[in-house]
């Protein structure tokens, strides 16, 4: 006997419409060395409809891997919302490996289109010639892309495109976003989210440490490292927090940032803290709006618990890891 209550599988882009609809006046802030770029949830989830329309257009279609190489700002939560919503794979490429592993991991992943910010071309450029899938690259900022070759410009391609787009439905157990290894013990190993286990994971955040609309997200943790997906973008969607991305991530901004806008969540690998800890201005701002501060990926060592306690008056909760 089947049970006769709604029933829809769970699908990233049902927290992008959850987003949009009920928090569509929330902000997301990329901090810029220049300046401090501004989107709301609206307006982030329409440019993403475009971008989707626009990578369509392009041949990107059911299952496709879509790579991103680019920097924690709001173009890159677009991707995040855009590519997996529409049935493609998104793969967050590490900035930081090697040429000769990123080179492995885009063929490896078939990816047939790479959304490459432009201050990162001379790392890309690298192993463009090795890349025998990759179809079409698109950059977004400036940079000198004449070293990538033929490419597309990420603006112009979401000025042609219109919003509105009714995101497909498919099994939720298909996979949403992959990452590799840096390859510590032979070549780089790849895994993939599926829809559900972003879903799931996104809600048991929420519900677990308590985050809602008056929170605040402080986004420490880089968009490409385990797809930055938990803690980051569909969680604010979900949630209504707003959230504070670096462009390039510097100790110093992080913490004026934190205190400015009273951040009252963040989580990221121990490293990230202990810049924080080891920071000119961490004696003179008052972070004690931090009360939901989490690490993973390594076990933290108690001495940087008691430190940053007696710093801040919060206390850090380690989270997971080996």
């Amino acid at each position: 006997m089947l049970s006769t209550m709604q029933d829809a599988p769970l699908l990233i882009s049902n927290m992008v419409r959850h987003g949009e609809w009920l928090y569509g006046d929330k902000k997301v802030f990329t901090v810029h060395a220049d300046r401090v770029q501004e989107g709301t949830f609206f307006e982030i989830s329409q440019r993403a409809e475009k971008l989707a329309k626009a990578l369509a257009k392009l041949g990107v279609s059911d299952g496709d891997r879509v790579g991103t190489f680019m920097w924690n700002n709001q173009e890159h939560m677009e991707a995040y919302l855009a590519v997996p919503s529409m049935g493609a794979v998104l793969h967050t490429l590490n900035i930081r490996l090697f040429p000769e592993q990123l080179a492995f991991i885009i063929n490896h992943a078939d990816d047939k289109v790479i959304i490459c910010d432009g201050s990162l071309i001379p790392l890309l450029a690298k192993v463009r010639d090795q890349l025998s899938n990759v179809q079409h690259i698109i950059v977004s900022g400036p940079g000198d892309r004449s070293l990538l070759g033929n490419t597309l410009d990420y603006e112009e391609l979401l000025a042609n495109e219109k919003p509105g787009i009714t995101w497909p439905v498919f099994d939720e157990r298909k996979a949403a976003a992959m990452c590799y290894t840096s390859g510590t013990t032979g070549d780089p190993k790849g895994a993939m989210n599926t829809h559900r286990n972003v879903v799931f994971a996104t809600s048991v955040y929420k519900h677990w440490i308590g985050l809602d609309e008056r929170d605040t997200i402080l986004g420490l943790a880089p968009l490409f490292h385990v797809t930055g997906l938990i803690g980051h973008v569909t969680l604010a969607m979900l949630t209504g927090a707003p959230l504070s991305l670096f462009y390039r991530f510097d100790a110093n901004e992080a913490l004026r940032l934190a205190e400015r806008h009273q951040a009252t969540f963040t989580v990221s690998a121990i490293t990230a803290f202990i810049a924080l800890l080891n920071s000119d201005a961490m004696e003179t701002r008052d972070l004690r709006s931090l009360t939901k501060v989490y690490t993973g990926g390594a076990p933290t060592p108690p001495g940087i618990l008691s430190d940053w306690h007696a710093r801040t008056g919060t206390r850090i909760q380690p989270m997971y890891g080996l």
